[in-house]
């Protein structure tokens, strides 16, 4: 391998256990536990699941199973939050400034994304060009697609230090000054959206006629009855899922959202509801295959995605207007430039092109306020974290593809991955390790995941080495027995199996043999996928409504973040 190609492998596998993020996130698709998909090939051939649990274990039973000696790795601490950030490069600079006086934007991706969503890289792309001066320095804006609740994570974590802040709704200025950072708010409004919920028209119609109308109280009741699947985004990083949990906290207590009793129903709600997903382009595949029947959803993005026209909006929370912050170290030159952008987003050529592009619709909805101050958005999230998993812990084995193409710099980036991984995952849950090449390897059985049991993950991790073969499916049975042995000491627990392998099975069982099974145990299993064109491993996923993710991102390391955030 020559040197460029390193780079580029060790670029994309550097952290590669993060992009289980994005899989794992993506069980907001169905509910906690898993289920077979309406859609794909295994649906008709799933065994019941008393046949699957006998029909794994004699798979497993027929292998020669290595058990290794665990050792403790006692080097083994914690990754500080900073470094377990992705360079802020990752998130793109998609107009770039040159003027004497430049400010970089961080915009909500709504804004700064591509057509229709780009109202914000246009008009700054028309102020570069409009020539603009403070005194005699000319003046310029930079725009980084970056999502609302990553940059609260980098500035709060990261040292990252932008000139202006552009978030969806104003509760992230809110929790940038909780968190000590002197924020000015220099507009409450630049481009007028609203969050809300999305039915199906047919239980919309059936909601309706029981229960009047659409709000987020009657929406919970209706989950809860069993009426309705309703499903939202992660609150620490989507500003959609942040306004609607903290809409469902209201709801549960509106004296105070934040109250013992609103957690408890929180809590009691998460017991079937599905997991937060990773975006709202999860939501709408969950959607088109009849897994969801609500959602969250912007207003904007529902009038510009035709393949949702046959549900209805209704606004819901807060209102997202895209407020305009900057911040205590900037300039006073910096400020005067600053207010020069924001007039020009307010010109009427600007709104119009807003306008456009779906913003500036519902002005006449207020929006629902909460009464929460910046530390009670802050504390929402945390009253989440503890509840979303429905009281249930996580029973979770990691299985690493160890064949001999995985040699070099590949293993080494997956080991030092999945070591810091282990500082992510919190100590109510339950993690087991196996490996494959040829063989299976138990490198370490699951266990609770407190100080000690962290401390022989890392060593396991360690002690991987390359070489042989590549038989999946082998170390997919044992993997499955795992958890479902440890199901029987922990009662109701989520289980979860992740697969790391860059190739197609090609020693051991075969997908067609083990697909029934995993089908009727209904057990998840998200699959990343690297250096590998993904097919197979895409059809394991998609068994119970699972994801593939090609290792082919440079944001791993957020990605894993956010992972355990939703998931751990």
């Amino acid at each position: 391998m020559d040197m460029m190609k390193t780079l580029l492998y060790k670029k994309k596998l550097v952290q590669v256990v993060a992009l289980l993020a994005a899989l794992a996130l993506l069980a907001g698709c169905g509910y906690s536990g898993g289920g077979v998909s309406q859609g794909n090939k295994w649906s008709d051939k799933a065994l019941s699941y008393k046949d699957a649990v006998e029909e794994v274990s004699v798979l497993a039973d027929r292998l020669d199973v290595t058990k290794r000696e665990p050792k403790l790795d006692l080097s083994a601490t914690d990754t500080a939050t900073d470094a377990a950030l992705a360079d802020i490069d990752t998130f793109p600079i998609v107009v770039q400034g040159r003027g004497n006086i430049n400010l970089e934007i961080a915009a909500a991706t709504e804004l700064s994304a591509d057509a229709p969503d780009d109202w914000l890289t246009v008009i700054a792309n028309r102020f570069n060009k409009a020539g603009y001066k403070v005194g005699n320095q000319t003046v310029s804006v930079s725009v980084r697609k970056i999502t609302s609740g990553e940059v609260l994570t980098y500035m709060t974590d990261g040292n990252y230090r932008p000139e202006l802040y552009i978030p969806s709704n104003y509760a992230w200025g809110k929790m940038l000054a909780a968190k000590g950072i002197e924020v000015t708010k220099l507009a409450d409004r630049i481009a007028g959206n609203t969050a809300g919920i999305l039915m199906s028209k047919d239980k919309y119609n059936a909601y309706t006629e029981k229960h009047g109308d659409v709000t987020v109280s009657g929406i919970l009741d209706a989950a809860l009855a069993g009426e309705l699947v309703f499903a939202y985004t992660n609150p620490y990083t989507s500003s959609t899922g942040l306004n609607i949990l903290t809409a469902m906290l209201y709801a549960f207590d509106p004296e105070d959202p934040l109250s013992a009793k609103a957690s408890s129903k929180l809590l009691a709600y998460q017991e079937n509801a599905p997991t937060a997903a990773y975006t709202t382009a999860v939501l709408r595949q969950a959607a088109a295959k009849g897994i969801i029947d609500a959602m969250v959803m912007e207003e904007q993005a529902y009038v510009n995605t035709p393949e949702l026209r046959s549900y209805v909006y209704t606004p819901a929370g807060i209102r997202h207007d895209h407020p305009v912050y900057t911040f205590g170290y900037v300039s006073d030159a910096e400020r005067e430039a600053a207010k020069l952008f924001v007039d020009y987003c307010f010109s009427n050529e600007s709104q119009k092109a807003a306008s456009d592009r779906g913003f500036n619709l519902h002005d006449d909805y207020a929006g629902e306020d909460t009464g929460l101050d910046g530390a009670g958005y802050l504390a929402a999230q945390q009253v989440w974290k503890t509840n979303k998993n429905g009281g249930k812990p996580v029973v979770a084995v990691f299985v690493a593809d160890t064949s001999g193409s995985m040699s070099g710099t590949p293993l080494r980036s997956l080991k030092e991955s999945l070591v810091a991984a282990s500082s992510y995952i919190g100590t109510d849950n339950y993690i087991g390790l196996v490996s494959y090449n040829d063989n299976v390897e138990i490198d370490l059985p699951i266990g609770k995941f407190d100080n000690t049991q962290r401390s022989y993950f890392s060593g396991a991790v360690k002690g991987l080495s390359s070489g042989g073969g590549t038989a999946t499916y082998d170390a997919v049975a044992v993997a499955l027995t795992m958890l479902l042995d440890k199901a029987k000491e922990v009662p109701d627990a989520s289980l979860l199996l992740f697969v790391l392998s860059d190739g197609e099975q090609n020693k051991g069982y075969k997908l067609e043999r083990v697909a029934p099974i995993i089908a009727g145990l209904k057990i998840p299993v998200y699959t990343i996928g690297y250096n590998a064109d993904g097919t197979e491993l895409g059809e394991l996923s998609e068994i119970n409504e699972a994801s593939l993710i090609n290792a082919d991102s440079d944001n791993v390391v957020n990605e894993l973040r956010n992972l355990f955030n939703v998931n751990m």
